[in-house]
């Protein structure tokens, strides 16, 4: 297979393409080696200079949603998580519930005093195994392109330099971590300040060990928006319900009752949703 076109990525820079890096793409989301390898061939003996890594993703998204449509979900998580918005609420209600499957009791938009003034956090969470309460920034972002740079950790730096410095003998609620997370990459800029600076970061590939990307996978909450039955308009509806993960509906399939669905497509939602649920533990950072 060729690997010497040049592909289009959303910041606007160019690449090789990799047909071995889609097959394994693929494969990480759940394909067998023979489909992820037949899906590459068939989109590299028809790619050209230029191709933005956009199209690229949708044709493989495409073509392996014809063979297993959990394992297409699984394939565009990230994608999925640029549809929750365009307000960072839904994010801000999915990492929250992320969270909650992992153990910390959460609360959102908290009032917390520093020691200069009072800040509002977007999520607040307490852990009584771990007896660890760790407060977050929350940086939504619906443009694949994009990546959180220097300036906004520098902005939560000093936000949460405020919270620590404050009186613990006056401080309503303690925080022993506070954390920048993003559904986008890092700048690199923006990786070394926090790594020099002791800001915690967690976006969809950072960090290399425990990204968002991972613990999703690992918990195994996916954003409702990655079932490929569901329509735009359906999806929005289920997520202005505060219906924004899979495992929500499969707990309760109620929820889908507002789509007024006929039995055999809930049905089909349903087996697609719980073969995303079952799929085995695995993890990609799709093209």
């Amino acid at each position: 297979m060729n690997s010497s076109i040049p592909i289009r990525k959303a910041d606007g820079t160019t690449q090789k393409f990799s047909p071995a890096q889609l097959v394994m793409s693929l494969e990480r989301a759940g394909a067998g080696e023979y489909t992820a390898t037949r899906i590459a061939e068939s989109i590299t003996s028809t790619l050209t200079p230029g191709t933005s890594s956009k199209e690229l993703y949708a044709r493989a998204f495409s073509l392996l949603r014809k063979e297993a449509r959990p394992v297409a979900a699984r394939y565009a998580l990230r994608r999925a998580l640029l549809e929750l918005g365009p307000t960072g609420h839904p994010f801000e209600d999915f990492v929250s519930h992320l969270f909650t499957e992992e153990g910390w009791k959460v609360e959102t938009r908290k009032m917390i005093q520093g020691k200069c003034v009072v800040h509002e956090t977007d999520f607040y969470a307490s852990h009584p195994k771990l007896n660890e309460y760790l407060a977050a920034e929350l940086k939504y972002h619906n443009d694949p392109g994009y990546k959180t740079d220097l300036k906004v950790a520098l902005y939560v730096k000093s936000r949460f330099d405020d919270i620590f410095d404050c009186n613990p003998e006056v401080r309503s609620c303690p925080i022993d971590r506070g954390l920048l997370v993003t559904n986008t990459k890092f700048t690199s800029q923006a990786i070394a300040y926090a790594e020099c600076a002791g800001v915690e970061l967690l976006g969809w590939s950072y960090p290399q060990k425990g990204s968002l990307l991972t613990r999703m996978c690992q918990a195994k909450v996916y954003p409702i928006t990655s079932l490929t039955l569901l329509s735009r308009a359906e999806k929005r509806m289920l997520i202005e319900r505060k219906v924004i993960a899979v495992d929500q509906v499969l707990r309760n399939r109620r929820h889908l009752d507002p789509l007024h669905l006929s039995p055999e497509r809930a049905g089909n939602i349903l087996a697609e949703a719980d073969g995303l649920m079952t799929l085995p533990h695995s993890f990609h950072d799709s093209v």
